[in-house]
């Protein structure tokens, strides 16, 4: 199985091509900042329902390094860390937000929207929060199917591949930035419940407390520490249904043959490129 979310299609698949030609393993999970996961579904492929109308199917059909998969693909729009920063003030549509840090009052501006973002005068809240993100997640919407993530969203029948995940993009770096682990390490293994139990911690910081508390993390991003930690925990837990307790990998290079490798798509870009020249047998191609 492997999970993406990317900004594209194309991208979404070159970070797949990416991970498994560097990773030689068809159990990876990959979540970056925006908008679509993608999944190795092979068992659920056959009995893959119809997707919304007006979407592309759930199912592409691939050869990758020679075998065969089925290419589960679904644009989950508007949830990238910015997007759906400007989900979560949608709900309170200009009134105070628990997701916001006490002190901070401001505007946040995504796609050319303007948002009023400040924190009640009680605080910033990690249990109220979680109520609005899950609440802009869609996680209660009606779903026709059997196993669905979120939205009503088929998943494509998850799998064991999940026992095996990677995570990059923002999914690296806040943890990082906020001191689950060592910032310069290239990669590390923490659980969903480190997601959690930061943000409980972030919440209950004032904003001007946490420009000391996160000296590493951009000024920018301090405001929502709170929001961006909760929202993490419950798109993995809630959205995903992944086990809190369970381990992932978060990266941003990826060992390969005792040298470090992004874990981005450009790679794949060029793998795909290569592969498509005479003299190279295809490395990747849809059939």
């Amino acid at each position: 199985m492997a999970i993406l979310i990317a900004f594209s299609v194309n991208e979404k698949l070159r970070m797949l091509y990416t991970a498994n030609f560097l990773c030689a393993s068809r159990y990876f999970f990959n979540i970056d900042d925006a908008a679509s996961p993608c999944l190795l579904a092979a068992d659920e492929a056959n009995n893959a329902p119809q997707p919304p109308e007006g979407e592309e199917p759930y199912i592409k059909k691939l050869v990758l390094k020679g075998k065969k998969y089925d290419l589960y693909v679904h644009s989950y729009l508007n949830y990238g860390r910015e997007a759906f920063r400007a989900e979560v003030l949608k709900v309170t549509d200009g009134s105070a937000n628990p997701c916001i840090l006490y002190g901070f009052d401001g505007t946040y501006t995504y796609s050319g929207e303007d948002y009023k973002a400040f924190a009640p005068i009680s605080g910033s809240n990690y249990h109220e929060c979680r109520k609005i993100v899950l609440q802009a997640l869609k996680v209660n919407q009606f779903c026709p199917h059997r196993n669905c993530s979120f939205g009503g969203i088929w998943d494509g029948g998850k799998g064991s591949g999940q026992n095996i995940l990677f995570g990059t993009s923002s999914f690296y770096y806040l943890p990082s930035e906020i001191g689950i682990f060592n910032p310069n390490k290239p990669n590390s293994k923490i659980h969903y419940l480190d997601l959690k139990t930061e943000a409980k911690i972030a919440c209950e910081t004032t904003f001007e407390d946490a420009k000391y508390t996160y000296p590493l993390l951009a000024a920018d991003r301090i405001p929502y520490v709170c929001l961006d930690l909760t929202y993490q925990y419950a798109l993995f837990t809630d959205g995903f249904g992944l086990d809190p307790l369970q381990e992932i990998t978060v990266a941003n290079k990826i060992e390969y043959q005792d040298a470090l490798v992004d874990a981005a798509w450009p790679l794949g870009t060029a793998i795909e490129a290569i592969s498509s020249l005479p003299k190279f047998d295809p490395f990747m191609y849809f059939i």
